[in-house]
């Protein structure tokens, strides 16, 4: 596997890191999950359970290893010392400070071991004003300004259903950062800092609305954007049996081809029409979509390629043909549980391929092993 030889000391928790570090344990990276013994992983306490630890620590930790230190006691911050010398990354998730705190900062690890990759996720990076505060995936989307723009025009912001910051500003660029620091080490033989900043990865998001803005000036809001419900081509419109039907009509001859689905080959020039124009647009579709069930409409598109598709229930995705050959849900043996359903990994390598091969370990599953079994020896 691409990364077998790399060793990865994680002392992150909940969602972020513990994402990045799962990616790279799925490609072969021996991860250690280095935690408190009073308790390990806050995620090991949510609910549901499938056994002593949730369902989604299960999901974000298999492949990894578990050892238990208290960094704030001489004790522990040796072994984890120990542990550097014969590591080629630490990841972190800590405010900034904590560390250094700690003695354990990357001055102090990079004096032990020169080539070691530290990489630190956090919301709003290592400098600026906002450095030190406290945050979750809600605030870093507000400063963003992404939040301002989820919703529907004349409504409140919508909070999305998944942490667009935590996996897509943080857990993402962590991985890159650590990949590209890993490369960069076998031309030069020193490791580096990765200062990941989850705001600063969602404010890179925003490829189709910050550029405009940058050029013009042009305010950017909620509902009249392009990809965000501006456009009566881009939305999502309500059948009569109270399901929803998503339309991606964006270029013209798909546009052409939903039009005509409906019975309105009139609205084919109004593609790119006035904002105004658009909202009416939107009101008469609604009105069409409304008639016929979500069932009637997909075969009516089901020869058209007009980028239309049902807005399936988690329940129906799992099911779904294409994520089934995908396979992106899969069935790993649990000793414990028994059969799991598990998340696979959505990167696809054609020869080395990223697999779920051991389960999320018990909190300090794995402390004897690696702390007293001469595992300081520099062998990985």
């Amino acid at each position: 596997m691409p990364l077998n030889s790399v060793r990865v000391l994680d002392l992150t928790r909940l969602l972020p890191g513990p994402y990045c570090t799962m990616l790279l344990a799925d490609f072969g990276a021996e991860v250690i999950k280095v935690e408190d013994p009073r308790g390990g992983d806050y995620a090991r306490a949510y609910d549901p359970k499938l056994d002593e630890d949730s369902a989604m620590f299960h999901s974000l930790n298999r492949n990894k290893k578990s050892v238990c230190l208290n960094l704030k006691s001489e004790e522990g911050k040796a072994y984890f010392l120990k542990l550097v010398e014969t590591a080629d990354v630490v990841v972190e998730s800590f405010r900034p400070g904590v560390m250094e705190r700690l003695g354990l900062n990357y001055k102090e690890l990079k004096s032990i071991n020169p080539g070691l990759v530290y990489c630190a996720v956090t919301g709003y990076g290592q400098t600026g004003p906002y450095a030190n505060r406290p945050g979750h995936d809600i605030n870093y989307l507000s400063y963003a300004g992404l939040l301002h723009l989820m919703g529907e025009k004349g409504g409140k912001p919508i909070v999305p259903a998944t942490q667009i910051a935590d996996i897509g500003g943080g857990a993402l660029p962590a991985t890159l950062g650590i990949l590209l620091a890993l490369y960069e080490r076998e031309k030069s033989d020193k490791g580096q800092f990765v200062d990941i900043s989850m705001l600063d990865g969602v404010v890179s998001w925003l490829q189709t609305i910050l550029p405009n803005y940058l050029a013009d000036h042009t305010p950017a809001n909620r509902g009249d954007q392009t990809l965000s419900g501006g456009l009566a081509a881009y939305e999502v419109y309500e059948t009569n049996d109270e399901r929803w039907l998503s339309v991606g009509a964006l270029e013209p001859k798909f546009w052409k081809a939903f039009c005509e689905g409906i019975g309105r080959s009139d609205f084919i020039p109004l593609l790119d029409a006035p904002l105004h124009e658009q909202h009416r647009l939107k009101y008469e579709i609604q009105l069409i979509i409304s008639k016929k069930s979500l069932a009637e409409w997909l075969l009516i598109f089901s020869d058209l390629e007009a980028c239309v598709s049902p807005v399936l229930t988690i329940e129906e995705m799992i099911h779904d043909p294409q994520i089934t050959e995908r396979e992106m849900i899969q069935t790993v043996n649990h000793e414990g549980l028994g059969a799991v359903k598990q998340i696979s990994t959505p990167i696809k390598l054609s020869e080395t391929p990223g697999k779920i091969l051991g389960q999320a370990p018990k909190l300090g599953e794995h402390t004897e092993e690696i702390l007293k079994k001469g595992r300081f020896q520099g062998e990985k």
